[in-house]
């Protein structure tokens, strides 16, 4: 009995990394390289805050004179 066909989905092609449209290239404007790196940018922001909330027994506020 022969081997039973199975179907395959064809992923699209994705720019190289090189052309200007790929999500992981810098560029100017609203895209997906920008948007993940102000994600990445609060993450650190909001950590850093954490650790400086845990260090100086002060909410944000506090600190800042609030």
């Amino acid at each position: 009995m022969p081997p039973a066909e199975t179907s395959t989905t064809e992923i699209p092609s994705q720019p190289a990394a090189d052309s200007p449209t790929a999500p992981d290239s810098p560029t100017f404007g609203w895209n997906t390289y920008a948007e993940r790196l102000n994600g990445r940018f609060a993450m650190v922001g909001f950590v850093a805050l954490l650790l400086l909330e845990l260090v100086t027994h002060q909410t944000f506020f506090a600190w800042l004179g609030f």
